[in-house]
């Protein structure tokens, strides 16, 4: 009883400070620091820099702000505008035409920016006006965006698999690796369903009058050869067993200043802009970090941790009727809390029941990395929503509509990788070890 008043006294002032308005990072270390000074006999400082300190200073952590920095300077050069012109050729005879892009230029924009919000809002700023001007569908334009935007955190690099690979000591190599299959799958899915669409109603993609021989096509791959040169360079690199993840990233950083710096849209405001907007997103990705993993340590000390997961432990659950639980869980925590928070502030209680009923922490990496995909096009707290808000006039109920079967769609995949994770685990299988 003791241990359950605790529990609630912690979480209804995370909710008190959360509600209030106070920075994630700071409530998280406040919780922590009350959970220490008031029910435990132990030295908060001491333990709050040794926190800080082992959480910031692993050579995992580093290859952070260098992707961060590298997703920054591609978001803010030509490359990305030249993606678009290259891929355009290639999609203007399927149907839906240039609304696959939206789909396959997130992916691959996502191969090298590890960013949800950088990649929906690259390939938004290219492709809404374009779309607006050609009168396609614009529940389905903007709905696919919200969708494919997510995929920003599913295919390697990506800043949630870096963090979730620290906090549950996992191959971030593997973690990478294991993206690949379902971020792809997923990408098919969307295209599929937006083919689907504009079989029903021609409308959707009206033809633009603009024809694209082979010519054309041909004469589009040299745009699109950036992206393709650094994902191989940066991802199969860690693969190979070549590099690290942080000395792979050091690669992406310098390969994204070449392709700016030919592209002739690297100059030192650019560079400036990219260096402060990367330094802002690190800093604030290691403050939640360090102030959830501060609180998670209170938390294991008090018991609270193992306490619950022996409760759910004596309830007998089935695997997947755990997962179900837990998804409807993280779909709850998506409403409120950024994905970084989700995964720091659940892990150490989750973690631990999933190995317990067998699962991989690799899969589990991956699986859980697809639910912060759905918060990110969950109302009220969902990036991306806002993200295409300021691209367009439509309200944030308005894009979550819109975003309603990409999100459906996402529940699906997580179910068919629940029942079939080799779909996860295959590549990583196959790694140099």
């Amino acid at each position: 009883m003791e241990l359950l008043t605790v529990s609630l006294t912690l979480v209804g002032l995370l909710i008190l400070f959360l509600g209030g308005g106070v920075w994630i990072g700071i409530s998280l270390f406040l919780v922590g620091l009350g959970g220490f000074t008031f029910f435990l006999d132990i030295p908060a400082g001491i333990i709050m820099a040794n926190v800080v300190w082992n959480n910031t200073s692993g050579s995992a952590m580093m290859a952070l702000p260098l992707f961060v920095f590298m997703g920054e300077i591609l978001f803010r050069s030509r490359i990305s505008e030249n993606l678009f012109k290259g891929l355009s050729p290639w999609m203007d005879r399927i149907p839906g035409r240039l609304i696959h892009v939206n789909i396959f230029a997130s992916a691959l924009f996502a191969a090298v920016s590890g960013s949800s919000a950088a990649t929906t809002a690259t390939v938004g700023k290219i492709t809404l006006a374009e779309f607006k001007k050609r009168n396609y569908h614009q529940k389905l334009s903007i709905g696919s965006l919200a969708g494919a935007g997510t995929l920003g955190f599913l295919i390697p690099p990506s800043m949630m698999m870096l963090v979730y690979g620290i906090m549950a000591d996992v191959s971030i190599g593997k973690l990478f690796i294991a993206g690949f299959i379902p971020g792809i799958l997923i990408a098919l899915v969307f295209s599929g369903y937006v083919m689907y669409r504009a079989i029903l109603n021609g409308g959707v993609a009206p033809r633009s009058g603009i024809e694209y021989t082979w010519t054309d096509r041909l004469h589009s791959i040299p745009l699109l050869a950036p992206v393709f040169i650094l994902v191989l360079a940066v991802l199969g690199s860690i693969y190979t067993g070549w590099a690290t993840p942080t000395e792979a990233a050091a690669v992406g950083v310098v390969g994204s200043l070449f392709f700016a710096g030919i592209s002739r849209s690297l100059n030192w405001e650019v560079f400036k802009e990219a260096l402060m907007g990367s330094v802002k997103t690190s800093c604030m990705i290691m403050w939640i970090v360090c102030g959830a993993a501060y609180l998670s340590v209170a938390v294991g000390y008090l018991g609270i941790t193992r306490s619950l997961s022996e409760y759910i432990a004596s309830l007998d659950l089935s695997p997947y009727l755990l997962i179900f639980i837990l998804s409807i869980m993280y779909i709850g925590m998506g409403c409120l809390l950024d994905g970084f928070s989700m995964i720091v502030m659940s892990l150490p209680i989750t973690l631990p029941l999933i190995t317990q009923a067998g699962f991989d922490p690799i899969w589990f990496g991956i699986y859980l990395v697809i639910m912060i995909e759905l918060a990110q096009i969950t109302p009220p707290v969902g990036f991306n929503l806002f993200v295409i808000k300021s691209l367009t006039d439509w309200e944030i109920g308005e894009i979550a509509v819109a975003a309603l079967p990409f999100f459906i769609i996402l529940c699906l995949v997580t179910a068919v990788i629940t029942v079939f994770p080799g779909i996860v685990l295959y590549l990583p299988g196959l790694m140099v070890r």
